[in-house]
């Protein structure tokens, strides 16, 4: 029995263990990979109190942080989640079941992959599906971004400001994107724009060094020597596992309150996973603190009092 389980060890799932840890309830983190979304960046720069940090490091110092803390971090997948008679939850994972008092899902987003050669192997070595964490890294070079949705264009416009070159390259023959985004895209001097194109193999040694792409309509092929492969297709809400639990949006995110609550009582949310705008570290880690300790004071007005009163 644990007052708390925690779904998803990324930055919001560790955040939550510590804060939950800190107010002296029994918690578990349940991840199928600590990190999470952070393990497909290479530096970070934008998270406070560093300049920059590498990825590996940050992971590593939330991970001992949150095991310090007191609470315990499994690696497993979480197959099922059920809600029991007296208000508890049934965690079911691909070895084991754990039972809880209340919830935190904080699973986040998997990046939807391209699926070319040389995406996998040249991930981190100018692969990237984050602009604002690895956009700075190519300041004065040439840089592909993929996509044409607002994600994207909104990365092509970050990467003009920051590369000498940038080619936004989108499947389709129009984007699915804010007329005005669309507009200061065609606007840059900087971007050039391909469509009705796809990128059919990336290539590089021990670092991205050019890209294949192909034109859907005639089926030209086309070289582009660029050092960075910005993959901005869309990310993956994998909740189905609390669909009848929460309230979801049409791209299967968590519905949650100003104070992580879900619809269901003791269930919370936070991170990438709901239906924040914004996709950042220091966001995700923000709504895991609110969740967590909404989740202690549910707790705590259930009558479970036998929590240790601990500043924040």
């Amino acid at each position: 029995m644990y007052d708390l389980i925690i779904i998803g060890a990324g930055p919001a799932g560790m955040t939550a263990g510590v804060y939950a840890a800190r107010r002296e309830m029994k918690t578990l983190v349940i991840g199928m990979e600590v990190g999470g979304q952070m393990v497909w960046a290479s530096e970070i720069e934008n998270y406070p109190g560093f300049s920059s940090i590498s990825s590996f490091d940050l992971i590593e110092n939330m991970r001992k942080q949150t095991i310090d803390s007191g609470a315990e971090i499994k690696v497993d997948e979480v197959k099922k989640i059920e809600r029991l008679d007296n208000g508890h939850f049934m965690i079911y994972t691909s070895r084991d079941s754990f039972e809880a008092q209340a919830v935190v899902i904080a699973m986040g987003l998997s990046p939807r992959r391209l699926a070319v050669p040389g995406e996998v192997e040249l991930n981190g070595k100018g692969v990237s599906y984050c602009a604002n964490c690895d956009g700075p890294f190519f300041k004065n070079k040439t840089v592909a971004v993929i996509g044409g949705g607002n994600s994207a264009l909104d990365a092509a416009e970050l990467m003009s400001k920051i590369a000498s070159q940038v080619y936004l390259i989108h499947r389709g023959a129009n984007f699915r994107a804010f007329e005005t985004l669309i507009d200061e895209v065609k606007a840059r001097p900087n971007i050039e724009i391909l469509f009705n194109s796809e990128v059919k193999e990336i290539f590089g040694d021990n670092k991205v060094e050019l890209i294949k792409v192909g034109n859907n309509q005639d089926n030209s092929l086309r070289e582009i020597k660029t050092d960075g492969v910005f993959v901005e297709v869309g990310r993956i809400a994998s909740t189905d596992l609390v669909a009848d639990l929460v309230d979801r949006n049409e791209q299967n995110q968590i519905i949650i309150s100003e104070k992580g609550e879900t619809k269901t009582p003791g269930l919370y949310a936070a991170g990438d996973v709901t239906t924040c705008e914004t996709k950042q570290i220091t966001v995700a880690v923000g709504q895991a603190t609110i969740a967590t300790l909404s989740a202690y004071q549910y707790l705590q007005l259930k009558g479970n009092t036998h929590f240790a009163k601990k500043n924040y």
